[in-house]
């Protein structure tokens, strides 16, 4: 089991970005999401979406400026950030936990994490 980010990079202020995470070797119905995490800052939880049912969370520093979805046939994950802020520079992480049986509700908590990427720096200039 794999997660594999890709995007990520140097965006100015009010600018998008997309990072995408493909999940190898999974089985089943899961969850995949991101974290991220800046300098001398706790890591929090970005967005979240199942593959059972599609249902979707998001941290509330995010709610209406970024989007998550998933390509289930390709296992491919796309966190898609708009209106993005300085305060949005952080590596971000892909994460993934299984298996999921009810829909999201809430942003899973780190120790319920149970797949990491290696992350990826995401850099907004002002």
């Amino acid at each position: 089991v794999q997660l594999v980010e890709s995007g990520g990079g140097l965006v100015q202020a009010g600018g998008s970005l997309r990072i995408s995470c493909a999940a190898l070797g999974f089985f089943g119905a899961y969850a995949i999401g991101g974290f991220r995490q800046a300098p001398g800052k706790e890591r929090e939880g970005v967005s979240c979406i199942s593959t059972r049912d599609g249902s979707t969370v998001y941290g509330d520093s995010v709610k209406g400026r970024f989007t998550i979805s998933i390509d289930n046939a390709k296992n491919i994950a796309y966190l898609q950030m708009k209106s993005m802020k300085p305060g949005d520079t952080a590596i971000y992480y892909c994460a993934a936990l299984q298996p999921v049986w009810a829909p999201l509700v809430l942003m899973p908590r780190l120790e319920g994490i149970d797949y990491w990427g290696k992350g990826t720096l995401v850099t907004v200039s002002s």
